[in-house]
């Protein structure tokens, strides 16, 4: 069992519904208790399941199983699936040590479609992230994913990014053999260990 750098951990992924970020939580889960942890995973969503912002929060401990949702100001890493979305959930639970993993592609919610609202200016928002985070790494994953041929790639590279920054105890082999319970299809299996490997390297190389 690798060490925690603090117990409990405290991650959150961000995003909002449709991206995934609730399946890419139970993955991260998963496969910390096969790495011998205990992990809760707890869920908040906001008023519209689909389009509305989802928060999937993860407490990892060595030995104690705490409550499934990370108190007020003390998220330690924080993977943003979403810009903005990345800059609410920090306004909440960020602190000076949190780091961060931002994918920059932005998904404008009903109300901005709708025109009853504007999306901020995103070289704004990554300024603000980057100032209220100890570190940051923005991954371009969806423009990575629709380079390796489906866009959907985007949650598999960012699961590989968060592995790359050392922050979470668990090693690439666990997540791998997620995957292959996941996959049944080879082809599809192969080609999200591809997405995998390249976040990895996203952010290892950083």
């Amino acid at each position: 069992m690798k060490a925690l750098p603090k117990d409990p951990l405290n991650i959150l992924v961000a995003g909002v519904g449709g991206q995934g970020n609730v399946m890419l939580a139970q993955i991260m889960g998963q496969a910390l208790v096969m790495e011998g942890f205990f992990a809760v995973v707890g869920d908040t969503f906001g008023a519209a399941q689909r389009g509305g912002s989802v928060a999937s929060h993860i407490r990892i401990s060595k030995d104690t199983e705490y409550s499934s949702i990370v108190p007020k100001g003390q998220a330690d890493f924080i993977l943003g699936m979403e810009p903005s979305e990345t800059l609410r959930v920090m306004g909440v639970y960020a602190n000076p040590n949190t780091q961060v993993i931002v994918n920059p592609r932005v998904v404008l919610p009903p109300t901005v479609i709708s025109g009853a609202d504007t999306y901020p200016d995103i070289d704004e928002v990554l300024a603000a992230i980057e100032r209220h985070s100890s570190r940051l790494w923005i991954v371009h994953a969806t423009e990575q994913a629709m380079n390796l041929g489906n866009r959907l790639y985007a949650n598999t590279i960012l699961m590989g990014a968060t592995l790359g920054t050392g922050i979470l105890p668990i090693g690439r082999d666990s997540v791998v053999e997620i995957y292959k319970e996941r996959f049944a299809d080879p082809k599809l299996y192969r080609a999200n260990i591809e997405a995998l490997d390249l976040g990895i390297s996203l952010t290892r190389e950083a």
